[in-house]
């Protein structure tokens, strides 16, 4: 929790597409912004620390963790979050998670679509080995993380054959 002196700056950004503008104080994550000011709650703070992955987010692209970049450091720059996501990867990733059973408490699961869709964009054949590695950061307390690599690898695939609605 911040002191309540704490300093406040001016933040003008884009957030999923729609331009926005708030104060944040100096030292409040961007996942905390988001969360709080937007009410954008699918981000979520794990650790706190960039060690779990629950907290990703996209800046100008980049897949990022929203606990390590201040809310100012995002000022001037485009955020999306898992409730903007959008692209092939992204819808593939949705539908895989759920027909694969990839989510239990689903905690770690907007951090794992955001990570896997960048994979995915990088990679249209990963080997479970690839996706296994990219999704190494992201932590799961649930699922053993079999049903995501399985998932990961079927969105693959659905890309692949063309089978991805709202791609």
């Amino acid at each position: 929790m911040l002191p309540p002196d704490e300093p406040l700056a001016e933040v003008a950004l884009t957030v999923n597409g729609r331009a926005v503008a708030g104060r944040a104080p100096l030292r409040q994550t961007l996942v905390e912004w988001l969360r709080g000011e937007l009410g954008l709650t699918g981000s979520h703070v794990g650790c706190a620390h960039g060690v779990c992955g629950a907290c990703h987010v996209r800046l100008d692209g980049a897949v990022v963790r929203g606990c390590l970049v201040l809310a100012v450091q995002a000022d001037g720059h485009a955020v999306e979050t898992i409730e903007g996501a959008a692209g092939a990867e992204v819808a593939a990733l949705r539908e895989t998670f759920v027909s694969h059973a990839a989510l239990q408490c689903g905690f770690c699961t907007p951090g794992m679509i955001l990570q896997a869709a960048e994979l995915l964009r990088e990679n249209a054949a990963p080997t479970r080995e690839e996706i296994r590695d990219h999704l190494s950061g992201n932590y799961c307390r649930c699922t053993g993380y079999q049903a995501i690599v399985d998932a990961v690898e079927a969105a693959a695939s659905a890309m692949q054959a063309g089978r991805v609605e709202g791609s």
